[in-house]
């Protein structure tokens, strides 16, 4: 526990809590999932398969607490690569959430009731298999790390926990409230394009920040 309190800095803390609500409010596989099921098969169906989606999470952030470390001490120099990368996956995700033409997500398709243990099986798969995910925990999470802090295992550890919380909070509110948010949507379409440009504005901004933060990363 002594490791884990001084491991990651506040301002880390927080960046990585506005990039995963960032992320979890732009629509992608884990969002449409979880709203079609909360429609289609009603609040609990929804909240069964996030918890599907909290273990895939975690399932990522096992994996890179001990992955991240291992790069890092191996070959420091992935540290800028692994930056620019993540800046350039956050610009890319805010062309997303701004592009015309874009599907709206609380108009997701019907789906059939299944039981408690297949939704859950299905968040997981789900979570598992959407590379938004994939790139968060791979390209986006190191950007918070400072090796200089050491622990790099327990920075990630704590900064992915910090992720898990934000993504499975919002992702719950949305799945309990599925039907009126589309409801509200779909009497006033002048929101969900404001929701659109609001989270494309906070990624561009997060990705602009990553990428000029690019001398402090390889001077570490």
């Amino acid at each position: 526990m002594d490791l884990l309190i001084p491991a990651a800095a506040p301002h880390a803390l927080l960046g990585i809590a506005a990039v995963a609500l960032g992320m979890v409010l732009t629509p992608g596989p884990n969002m449409i999932y979880l709203v079609s099921r909360s429609i289609a098969q009603g609040r609990r169906a929804g909240l069964v398969s996030l918890v599907g989606v909290a273990a895939g999470f975690l399932v990522y952030l096992g994996a890179v607490t001990v992955g991240v470390a291992a790069v890092f001490t191996v070959v420091p120099a992935l540290y800028a690569a692994i930056k620019l990368a993540g800046a350039g996956y956050l610009l890319w995700l805010a062309w997303k959430a701004v592009k015309p033409g874009g599907a709206p997500v609380f108009a997701p398709q019907q789906l059939p009731h299944d039981s408690p243990r297949k939704l859950f099986g299905m968040g997981f798969l789900t979570c598992l298999l959407n590379p938004k995910i994939a790139i968060m925990y791979l390209s986006l999470l190191p950007q918070f790390v400072d090796p200089a802090r050491g622990h790099v295992a327990a920075q990630s550890l704590v900064l992915g926990l910090t992720q898990v919380v934000v993504a499975v909070t919002v992702n719950g509110l949305i799945a309990a409230s599925a039907g009126s948010i589309a409801s509200f949507f779909n009497r006033r379409p002048a929101w969900l394009r404001i929701q659109r440009y609001a989270m494309g504005t906070v990624l561009g901004g997060l990705a602009l920040h990553i990428a000029a933060d690019r001398a402090k990363a390889v001077a570490v």
